[in-house]
């Protein structure tokens, strides 16, 4: 018996509470490391700044020689950085220095290069009087060594790789990223650029699902277009399994008709069966299982049915694996359009945003919602979700979306 459609909201609870983050580490070198989650905190190997540095260009003196604008400095040296002045800034001294360079022994102070009049013999006039301590970086301002820079379990991005080089460090320890195996069926499914048959269509889905898995935090790997048979579906399926991925999912063939195979293969191998009908649309004969440790998501073949389901689905089962925080997709829109009263099923209408002229976001259906049609879901922007038995909503009034992308 199919039994009854299960909800969206349990239907995804169930599959995260089974969900285990990725306990396998490895250390990458820095250069590899951006949007990877870091599984050791980052210490600190040295300090930074290591000395006082000047922060501007200028001349670095001692603040209490000098007691009013007009007062003169004899300039004895220069501080540049990688070349440190050896010597030490006396009574009446002063040392050009530049932009990061050690503040020489003795000095305390740096004037700016436009506040200084030179004048004959290596001298210099204070057109300003700087307040002690002016420009100067004081050593460890930023960091010391020993001091954890970044705690464990951040999501590695621009700034965190930066402070992670910054503090020495050439390799740093992730987590690995879940694995996941794409398996296409269909007998009638083709490589994009082949020469078509009568009865032969492009698999388009699995390029799309893989890009989706990977933005989530996932390694890829991609076992082919598979026929209906039951052979040729446990083969890519043992395929997957020697390879160690931590998800399989399935395009295809996932319901009970006569062609769709794949459930009672997998059942046939051993996997349990949680779900495989929810009360959504599309994307109604969506599976959810477990092979051992590795879980099972069958998608269907429709390729917008597919990514509806991987958007509410396989998005966060990877970001929770990749210990990632799923994204936040939902928010509210002004709909620009009528929407009808709903049935048993929760809808997701395809649609386009823009934001009115007082900054509030504003969602206009599509009027033809066909999960054929893929043009239409490639140009929306967002999803108006329409909760079961909900009613029927008039152009002005709030509803609740989930965000594709940007819009105008």
């Amino acid at each position: 018996m199919a039994g009854p459609l299960i909800p969206v909201e349990e239907a995804q609870a169930r599959l995260l509470a089974a969900a285990r983050p990725i306990e396998t580490r490895e250390t990458l070198p820095i250069w590899d490391a951006d949007q990877r989650v870091l599984a050791d905190p980052v210490v600190s190997r040295i300090t930074q700044p290591p000395f006082d540095a000047s922060a501007m260009d200028g001349y670095a003196f001692r603040r209490g020689d000098v007691t009013q604008i007009g007062d003169a400095l004899s300039v004895t040296g220069e501080s540049a950085a990688g070349r440190s002045f050896a010597g030490e800034v006396g009574a009446g001294q002063a040392v050009r220095i530049f932009t990061g360079a050690p503040v020489p022994k003795g000095a305390d102070t740096v004037l700016l290069q436009e506040d200084a009049v030179r004048r004959e013999g290596d001298r210099i006039e204070l057109a300003f009087l700087p307040d002690l301590g002016r420009h100067i970086r004081p050593r460890g301002q930023d960091f010391v060594e020993g001091e954890v820079v970044l705690a464990e379990g951040l999501l590695l991005d621009p700034g965190r790789l930066m402070l992670a080089a910054a503090s020495n460090h050439a390799a740093i320890t992730v987590y690995k990223r879940p694995l996941v195996g794409l398996i296409a069926t269909g007998d009638e499914l083709r490589e994009p650029g082949s020469e078509l048959g009568p009865d032969q269509i492009v698999a388009s889905s699995v390029f799309a699902i893989a890009a989706l898995a990977r933005r989530a935090g996932a390694d890829v790997e991609n076992f082919g277009i598979v026929a209906d048979d039951p052979k040729a579906i446990a083969d890519a399926v043992d395929r997957a399994k020697a390879r160690g991925v931590d998800v399989i999912v399935t395009l295809g063939g996932a319901s009970v008709g006569d062609h769709d195979l794949v459930q009672s293969t997998l059942i046939g191998l051993g996997m349990r069966l949680d779900f495989w009908r929810i009360a959504m649309r599309p994307g109604k004969p969506l599976m959810v299982g477990a092979l051992g440790d590795i879980q099972v998501l069958g998608l269907p073949g429709n390729p917008v049915s597919s990514m509806v389901c991987g958007l509410l689905f396989l998005e966060p089962l990877v970001a929770t694996l990749a210990r990632r925080a799923p994204p936040d997709r939902r928010t509210a829109a002004i709909t620009e359009t009528d929407l009808a009263a709903n049935d048993h099923r929760q809808d997701y209408l395809r649609a386009r945003l823009h934001h009115n002229d007082d900054g509030r976001l504003v969602v206009r259906s599509y009027g033809k919602q066909d999960s054929s049609q893929m043009k239409i879901f490639a140009n929306s922007e967002a999803l108006i979700i329409r909760p079961p038995n909900a009613p029927a909503v008039k152009a002005g009034e709030t509803c609740e979306i989930l965000v594709l992308r940007a819009g105008d």
